[in-house]
């Protein structure tokens, strides 16, 4: 276990600990491998961009599955994947390949599926896996839409699926010692108020021009249930992100991880009410359509938790630019993908959290092409879970439900800012925002002609 320099100086207590969750890591990877070692578990991906290989390695890098299928729309990055699942599985078979997700599951001969495209697609690609009888791993948001997420919790409740949400940070390792050693400790008292943020300037934002579709490209395939926009380049390697036709901006691709990682680390549930404000406030010159700057409130019982995005200008705190601030009387939580520190008002001693790598253990990390090394180690753990809530037929750390709560209450928020600040509170049980008609009926996107909501199965 290799943890980063700044760790070497670390107090006993923080040793301990730091020492505690590398025992823990080891013994989950024990544990998966010999789960999953009798039978294989048969695998299928779809979407084999930069996340869906990534998911992928990371399965096969803690237990001896079959990855039999993988499916994608562009036929150089499906021929891509497939060589290097080859070369990663322990058979050095090449999977099958499929540029409709359709076809390869009408095979119905999947253990697993892992859904790792745009979120437009997510609600669809991962009920229909349910459907064909696999269990899923499916990236955040879950959806692009509040009805697709009810839909995906129907299905997966209906079948009797485990699904698990690539919502990570529940299985980081630092992150799991801070909820333990900080908040279970009861070392910030009584908690009055919890902050989110992201300042990375990741909201690609250029005026490229038309031009042909490639002929790699099922672009009509691509951009399935969504509008269909005029093609300006390859849409899929994150310049979708940049456009709430296919996804749901910065809210849905960071708040929900903040968000997430806040209510399983207070145990909160649905946000009573939401309100948000922003737009596009400064980088107004290329095509982009999501807000560069938004400001969310999420109101629980006890306390608010604010979320704060700007994809320009500088972070308030340089070592958290995307990161969780929990207030309590006795002291603050700071917490991010790369390290945690708690620091005391009046007595107590400060703590701080490192960031755990494996590249000992895993040394083919240090090859793969744009890999998150620091995210690797808990994506492994997140896998490992799977696998155990498989086996045992029970929820996993990030079940559907869970992962539905976090990605909505972003939605919401979204819905929020597009009625000018509208506070908005939803009813889970009747799935309706409640008093607002208007506000309700937008809990559901148009699709395109040819394809069907999953809300109106």
């Amino acid at each position: 276990m290799e943890k980063s320099r700044s760790s070497l100086s670390l107090p006993r207590r923080q040793f301990l600990t730091s020492s505690a969750a590398a025992l823990t890591l080891a013994s989950l990877h024990s544990r998966a491998y010999a789960a999953a070692a009798d039978k294989p578990k048969r695998v299928g991906l779809i979407g084999a961009g930069w996340y869906g290989k990534s998911d992928l390695w990371r399965l096969i890098q803690v237990a001896p599955v079959d990855v039999v299928s993988i499916c994608d729309v562009d036929q150089n990055m499906l021929a891509g994947a497939v060589e290097i699942a080859a070369q990663r599985q322990t058979s050095k078979k090449k999977p099958r390949t499929y540029g409709d997700y359709r076809e390869m599951l009408k095979e119905q001969d999947l253990d697993i599926v892992l859904v790792g495209s745009p979120d437009h697609w997510h609600a669809l690609h991962a009920i229909a896996a349910m459907e064909s009888g696999a269990d899923v791993y499916c990236q955040k948001p879950i959806s692009r839409d509040v009805r697709e997420g009810e839909a995906m919790v129907d299905a997966a409740r209906k079948l009797g699926r485990v699904v698990q949400i690539g919502t990570q940070r529940k299985s980081t390792p630092h992150l799991i010692d801070a909820k333990r050693e900080v908040i279970e400790a009861g070392l910030l008292g009584k908690i009055g108020h919890v902050e989110m943020c992201c300042y990375y300037h990741m909201r690609a934002n250029g005026n490229p021009p038309l031009e042909p579709v490639p002929d790699f490209l099922d672009y009509e395939m691509w951009t399935g249930p969504a509008p269909l926009r005029p093609y300006d380049g390859i849409p899929h390697r994150r310049w979708w992100r940049t456009f709430m036709e296919y996804g749901n901006g910065i809210m849905g691709d960071m708040c929900v991880h903040m968000l997430d990682t806040a209510r399983w680390m207070l145990g909160l549930g649905w946000p009573n009410q939401i309100t948000s404000n922003g737009g596009i406030y400064v980088q107004k010159e290329g095509k982009s359509n999501i807000a560069d700057t938004q400001t969310a409130t999420f109101a629980f019982d006890d306390f608010d938790a604010v979320w704060t995005h700007r994809s320009w200008g500088t972070p308030p705190d340089p070592d958290y630019p995307w990161a969780l601030f929990i207030y309590g009387e006795k002291g603050t939580l700071k917490a991010s993908t790369m390290r945690a520190d708690f620091i005391p008002h009046g007595g107590g001693k400060p703590l701080h959290f490192d960031c755990f790598f494996e590249r000992e253990k895993f040394p083919e990390d240090l090859t793969e092409k744009d890999i998150e090394m620091n995210a690797a180690p808990a994506t492994r753990l997140h896998m490992q879970n799977f696998l155990e809530a498989i086996e045992n037929r029970g929820r996993p750390i990030a079940d559907i439900e869970q992962g539905h709560i976090s990605t909505a209450s972003c939605l919401l928020a979204n819905l929020s800012m597009g009625l000018d600040g509208r506070p908005l509170r939803y009813d889970p049980q009747q799935r309706v925002i409640t008093g607002d008609d208007e506000a309700t009926a937008l809990l559901r996107k148009p699709y395109r002609e040819m394809w069907r909501h999953p809300a109106d199965v």
